[in-house]
């Protein structure tokens, strides 16, 4: 897909680029989060501990070494009393806990899979979407296919099996296989997502595909190499395939880093509103702890601090790949 000087400019801006390199370890870390949370989770993202029967209340427990004072007014002898105790984090819960004792850390690994496969495939169904409309323009029969497919479903979200998990739980497969097995097996069985809330950020964002494919394609079709082969009888399709979205592509890659940092930040904001489907998303997270944010601020913040390392992380390398890839711009090399 890309010309060995395309490789080469690539390489070189990366190397150039301390933005660069800090962007592509930001989005690798949060991956590989996301891709082993199972093994990395310190326990079910979704056990609640808010002391029911013989179970400790272990809810709303500050990070570890983080003292935060609570306060709890009471009637004693008809006078209003108002106790207030010291409660400081452990390194049982290192992130601390939420206001249900859900471990706020195994919480931030299991929403990054949301956040990540809404953020990246909501960019590949827009672009699918977006590029070839951009570049063949059909829109009566865009609209007619679109309305079809759409109209009639009833689906939400769906539940995307843990192939580690399953593994650990099968009796298929050793578990001298899997690291940790048992702790692996007591993690959730599958990741809900949230099939509505990705198509509708595609359909959201499709258009900017569209226009910058439309642009490039206008663009590049007055090219003499287009001239020629379309001399030689070349067929509209044949050189849209050959020669217009090979030429075209490299706008449309440096777009699609840009718009998966985009639909990160709106798949956050929808499941802050509740329109996710699941409530194990870092939006859902901060949604749940925007109500005491003096006082227990980790819960909130914390999901938001992952939010902006991912869209930090990715737009990095969105800078990186508009520098190497676009030949107009000079690359800040190192800044």
């Amino acid at each position: 897909m890309f010309s060995d000087r395309v490789k080469s400019s690539l390489k070189r801006e990366f190397q150039q680029s301390l933005l660069a390199k800090v962007g592509l370890v930001l989005v690798v870390l949060i991956l590989f989060a996301a891709v082993f949370a199972p093994f990395l989770s310190l326990y079910d993202p979704d056990q609640q501990r808010i002391g029911t029967g013989d179970t400790a209340d272990e809810s709303e427990l500050p990070p570890w070494g983080v003292t935060y004072t609570t306060s709890q007014t009471t009637q004693v002898d008809g006078e209003i009393v108002r106790e207030q105790t010291a409660v400081t984090g452990t390194a049982k819960y290192p992130l601390g806990t939420n206001t249900l004792g859900q471990d706020i850390y195994s919480r931030l690994l299991y929403g990054a899979r949301v956040s990540m496969l809404v953020g990246i495939l909501g960019a590949i169904i827009a672009a699918l979407v977006g590029v070839p409309y951009g570049l063949m323009f059909p829109s009566l029969v865009l609209a007619i296919a679109l309305v079809g497919i759409f109209r009639e479903t009833s689906f939400h979200t769906f539940e995307l099996p843990d192939p580690f998990v399953v593994a650990a739980r099968s009796e298929l497969v050793p578990n001298v296989l899997i690291p940790r097995a048992d702790h692996v097996a007591s993690m959730p069985a599958t990741t809900t997502f949230p099939v509505t809330v990705a198509v509708v950020v595609a359909l959201v964002n499709w258009v900017w595909f569209a226009r910058v494919a439309r642009g490039e394609a206008y663009s590049i079709r007055s090219e003499e190499y287009v001239k020629a082969a379309r001399s030689l009888g070349g067929r509209d399709l044949t050189i849209l395939r050959k020669h217009v979205f090979p030429n075209a592509v490299t706008p449309i890659i440096v777009l699609g880093t840009i718009q998966v940092a985009f639909i990160i930040l709106l798949e956050s904001a929808l499941s802050f509103l509740g329109f996710s489907g699941t409530d194990l998303t870092w939006g859902a997270d901060i949604a749940d702890g925007r109500s005491d944010q003096r006082d227990r601020w980790w819960i909130a913040t914390l999901p938001g601090v992952a939010i902006v390392l991912a869209v930090v992380g990715v737009n990095l390398l969105g800078d990186w790949l508009r520098d190497a890839l676009d030949p107009s711009i000079q690359g800040e090399g190192g800044a």
